[in-house]
């Protein structure tokens, strides 16, 4: 496995690898969830490469970015025990150098939901992605569902930027309680961590009254709400139920593909999760 840290050293590593080169872009910390992605990617690519950035232009000024977990060696030996061919480890001032002033934006899917709480967040996501496609040049993409609005928000990016590339998005990865594999969780202190699994509890709540008939967006939220208020330690941000294609609410009857996600800060530590109704992601 070949360490790099340049775009220069990663640009003349890239020429030789082997095609297709699969792509795993991550802030590092890495656990499960990143190494099945890894896995899927070494499954259908003749290579593979991971970045290890955390990206300072996708936080908030309120948000985690100076404690957000790293720990460099150990993702280096993860990585290097599932086979990866390439990791790229830019720096900031790499990626944004002094008088750096050039941004993506991608407009309506990433309004709602995670851009609305977050704003300028997904500037951030489509910019620093697009660096790492345009330095990287991979022939396949690997995201996970848990960031599901990333997720769509990188496919438009993709197809409006036209770069020649497949995303292909990997099931969230869950621990045996159904909580859904984050960095972030360890923040979660143990009373936290329990308490944490009330939002998969509620999307599969949600997920079973659909299956078992129900249809009307509102209560499929009030579903997912009601759960959520049986746990004194959730402070729910949003509950949504929106279209998967443009993540826009359903209002009355949901009649195709539904993105059931929340958002939901347990203490301080705000998590994310979401289950796809209706069809497929």
């Amino acid at each position: 496995m070949q360490t790099v840290t340049t775009i220069e050293e990663l640009r003349q590593a890239r020429q030789h690898l082997p095609a297709p080169l699969g792509l795993v872009p991550t802030m590092g910390y890495l656990h499960e969830g990143h190494l099945s992605l890894v896995r899927a990617a070494k499954r259908a690519c003749a290579a593979v490469a991971v970045s290890i950035f955390v990206n300072p232009t996708q936080f908030g000024p309120q948000e985690d970015l100076d404690r957000y977990p790293r720990d460099l060696p150990r993702d280096l030996a993860l990585l290097e025990a599932e086979g990866v061919d390439l990791v790229w480890t830019p720096t900031p001032q790499i990626m944004y150098p002094e008088g750096y002033q050039t941004w993506v934006t991608v407009e309506h899917i990433a309004a709602p939901l995670e851009g609305a709480m977050r704003p300028g967040h997904f500037r951030g996501v489509a910019t620093v992605v697009a660096k790492l496609f345009n330095a990287v040049q991979p022939d396949r993409a690997y995201f996970g569902q848990k960031d599901a609005q990333q997720a769509l928000v990188i496919r438009r990016l993709v197809a409006d930027l036209n770069f020649p590339l497949q995303v292909v998005v990997c099931p969230t990865v869950r621990e045996a309680d159904g909580l859904a594999l984050s960095s972030r969780n360890v923040y979660l202190k143990p009373q936290e961590r329990q308490a944490a699994t009330v939002l998969y509890r509620a999307l599969t709540a949600a997920q079973a009254a659909y299956q078992a008939g129900e249809r009307n967006a509102d209560q499929l939220r009030q579903v997912m709400q009601s759960v959520l208020q049986q746990e004194p330690l959730a402070r729910p941000q949003y509950v949504s139920c929106a279209k998967l294609d443009d993540l826009q609410e359903w209002q009355g009857e949901v009649s195709g593909a539904a993105l059931l996600s929340l958002a939901v800060f347990i203490g301080q530590t705000r998590l994310i999760d979401n289950v796809v109704v209706g069809g497929e992601f």
